[in-house]
């Protein structure tokens, strides 16, 4: 059977595996159900800033769930933030992010370009650029742009709820990055976004936006932020605990198997494609000592190498 006339329930057990965030998951159902109707394929969105010049495995945890919809036959645009990207997204940061020149995000932007390949299906990706509309979108339109949304329900937002209340700078321009990415969906009109679990509210912020303009509102789908070698903190080429997907196979073999043994489940579940019923049944035989963990941890590894 051709992935695109999977069943609706087929699909739906795919697109939620290691799902965060669905919102919401009646609409998405009616969304599949008109596709499969009408044989028109869903429009996906992701965005990804090129804030730094190398994707790691975190990234890819997202890059899967867009390859999901791709192979269910889906439209999947891989948004690159080129002009987000000279905001700063501020989401989960307690500092403002130093701000990029153009120089920076373009040659960020062609890295990612040639990395993404390694996850997503070159022949059927698309490929966008946010500043294409957000630039002569003009000051104007960025003025009544902020009129859309008040203060106060920016300030809902954890990280700049946290930063408000302990007197920690937040600058203007910070607040106009979740309206920026909301636009990025009036414009393109997808059925659903994708986003990791932290951009919750901005994915929201676009959902809102499309509903003011009487559009059809995306379906929200957030995946888990990876956490990274430490087994502590999330993946971040910063903190050290990173695999860059452009590694030697023999290092991101070596890293993967100094991971803690309790992480690789989370691994297996957001980085390969092994059923969960699967997963869990390994974990409860590593548990009675029926498997040794570190032949699934080989086995992880090879898995990681492979793809």
């Amino acid at each position: 059977m051709s992935a695109a006339f999977r069943p609706i329930d087929e699909q739906l057990e795919i697109l939620r595996r290691g799902a965060v965030h669905l919102v919401d998951e009646a609409q998405l159902r009616s969304k599949l159900e008109r596709s499969l109707a009408t044989g028109k394929p869903l429009t996906i969105k992701a965005g990804f800033d090129p804030s730094s010049p190398d994707l790691h495995l975190g990234h890819t945890v997202l890059l899967r769930k867009m390859r999901h919809f791709q192979d269910l036959g889906h439209r999947v645009v891989f948004l690159v933030g080129s002009f987000t990207a000279l905001i700063g997204d501020p989401t989960g940061k307690k500092t403002t992010r130093p701000q990029l020149t153009e120089e920076q995000v373009q040659a960020n932007a062609l890295t990612y370009q040639e990395q993404v390949w390694k996850v997503l299906d070159r022949e059927r990706t698309e490929v966008d650029f946010n500043d294409r509309w957000l630039i002569p979108l003009g000051s104007v339109g960025i003025v009544r742009l902020a009129g859309r949304y008040t203060l106060a329900r920016i300030l809902e937002r954890e990280d700049f709820k946290t930063r408000f209340a302990n007197q920690q700078p937040i600058h203007l321009h910070e607040l106009l990055y979740p309206l920026a990415q909301g636009y990025d969906s009036v414009v393109m009109k997808p059925d659903v976004e994708l986003g990791g679990q932290d951009q919750i509210f901005n994915l929201l912020v676009g959902r809102d936006l499309m509903k003011e303009e009487g559009l059809e509102p995306q379906v929200v789908l957030t995946t888990p932020l990876l956490v990274g070698l430490d087994g502590v903190e999330k993946m971040s080429k910063s903190l050290g605990n990173a695999i860059a997907v452009n590694d030697a196979p023999n290092d991101m073999y070596g890293k993967t198997m100094s991971i803690p043994d309790a992480l690789m489940w989370d691994w297996f579940l957001l980085l390969t494609d092994l059923p969960a019923a699967e997963i869990d049944a390994r974990k409860r035989a590593v548990a009675s000592g029926e498997l040794h963990p570190m032949s699934q941890k080989h086995e992880l590894a090879a898995a990681i190498v492979g793809d």
